[in-house]
């Protein structure tokens, strides 16, 4: 059953309000200032890390993790240089992530073209990926501020004990609900609620606002896994830019296939969970048409629905402004998305 929202903050300014750019203007020169740092950083004495690097980072993206740590830092009275650092440096390390995971995976499309591994080859993509992370530790490092160093430090770890638990859950139908969550809530969660936290700590927030913080990230972050995982099954490729279908392909028991197995019919079930234990997308129609009968898409958009309840009521510690009307505005925009 989802939460209340009975005592969730509500905008200064009622977001239906606002002019559709309204949220991109308000973070438009600190995304400025990010991409510099970007750009600055990426700067490297070898040819074939600077091509990488910029090929990955050039896609874009929608630079959420970034902006955590920006609106957090202004929502809570922080101005210092410090932000856009550190708003390069979680990027930085989400796209590390990204490198390996496309390797692990396989993939061959992200972001509407060609993976790194697939133009590059999956050493190159390996080893850029080793340089980002190094290059993050550089940049936490700079701000010279031990806290942030930890968070983040505790962060790449749980990252990296997320990749193993998803690699160890592959082509497993039995998977329960509560191991899938953990998995999200370490491989992608988690830099959400570091990013999260980092705005607090630059403004030396008390700990109850740093850990009301952290929830938000935390729960955007698995909400915003849960809506990827649902347009896995509902979303095309041009907008997703990816592959459709490709979390079957890979066998990955996401939610909606959990919910569609203990929902379905004994033969719609065993059809999945072969599907599962295969990776045979060649039954992705038959797979999806599954999911949508058995109201599995209702169940997980409902459950990614539950965790931005539980970021709303988290921003109640915080002080009326522009910047907390963004961070409301935001889990609006992620869980109704079709990318």
């Amino acid at each position: 059953m989802p939460a209340t929202t009975a005592s969730a903050p509500q905008p200064t300014c009622a977001v239906k309000d606002r002019p559709s750019t309204w949220l991109a203007d308000l973070v438009a020169a600190d995304l400025i200032e990010v991409d510099a740092v970007i750009r600055e950083r990426l700067t490297s004495g070898v040819a074939l890390v600077n091509q990488i690097s910029t090929y990955i980072v050039s896609a874009g993206g929608k630079r959420i993790r970034p902006l955590l740590v920006l609106m957090f830092a202004q929502a809570l009275g922080f101005r210092g240089q410090e932000r856009y650092e550190l708003a390069a440096c979680v990027e930085f390390i989400h796209t590390a992530t990204l490198l390996h995971d496309d390797v692990v995976d396989e993939s061959l499309l992200r972001r509407g073209r060609d993976t790194a591994n697939a133009r590059f080859g999956n050493p190159a993509s390996v080893l850029v990926g080793d340089f980002l992370y190094s290059r993050a530790f550089q940049m936490m490092v700079s701000v010279k501020n031990l806290r942030v160093l930890e968070v983040l430090a505790d962060a790449t770890n749980i990252i990296a004990e997320g990749e193993v638990l998803q690699l160890m859950n592959m082509h497993d139908p039995d998977l329960s609900v509560d191991d899938y969550l953990q998995v999200i809530r370490y491989k992608t969660a988690k830099l959400f609620e570091a990013s999260a936290r980092l705005g607090a700590l630059l403004a030396q927030a008390p700990p109850a606002i740093e850990a009301a913080c952290a929830d938000y990230g935390r729960a955007l972050g698995t909400a915003f896994q849960l809506v990827d995982d649902m347009l896995d099954y509902e979303g095309d490729t041009a907008a997703l830019g990816k592959t459709v279908g490709d979390d079957l392909r890979e066998g990955k028991p996401t939610l909606p296939l959990l919910v569609a197995m203990a929902r379905g019919t004994p033969a719609q079930s065993q059809l999945v969970r072969r599907a599962i234990e295969q990776g045979e997308v060649e039954r992705l129609p038959d797979v999806i048409q599954i999911v949508r009968e058995t109201g599995a898409l209702d169940v997980t958009r409902a459950a990614a629905r539950n965790e931005i309840e539980k970021a709303s009521r988290a921003l109640q510690i915080l002080p009326e402004s522009e910047y907390r009307d963004a961070l409301l505005h935001l889990l609006a925009r992620s869980i109704d998305r079709s990318s």
